[in-house]
């Protein structure tokens, strides 16, 4: 069994740049130790513990739209929805097992588990 490292996302709502681009589709890779124990040594995140998950988010992402990079001050860029949707993606995909949800099929009402996908539609 391979193990998946890289997970396409797509934003809820998306990165605007400065020059007015929208940026939605990414990539995020799994964390290693060293982003974490890197990003507690930065004296951004002495200074703010508040600053850890933006540094971090800025690691692990690996590609929004036609950045050239993603930066901490990409990271604080964001619209809080697509903050969350990152917070939530990072922790799950950095859990042991699969990312997954019990979800309920909209026309017959069965529940079931299905294996999470960070690319939603529209």
């Amino acid at each position: 069994m391979e193990l998946q490292t890289m997970y396409p996302f797509r934003l809820p709502r998306g990165y605007v740049d400065g020059e007015g681009t929208l940026h939605r589709e990414g990539q995020m890779r799994l964390a290693t130790a060293g982003d974490e124990l890197g990003a507690l040594r930065d004296p951004r995140v002495k200074a703010d513990e508040s600053y850890m998950n933006p540094l971090i988010l800025s690691k692990v992402i690996t590609m929004l739209g036609t950045l050239p990079e993603v930066t901490p001050e990409v990271i604080e860029g964001l619209f809080v929805a697509d903050m969350e949707f990152l917070q939530d993606m990072y922790d799950t995909i950095n859990k042991a097992e699969k990312p997954q949800i019990q979800v309920t099929c909209p026309h017959c009402g069965k529940q079931f588990v299905d294996t999470i996908n960070f690319q939603g539609a529209g």
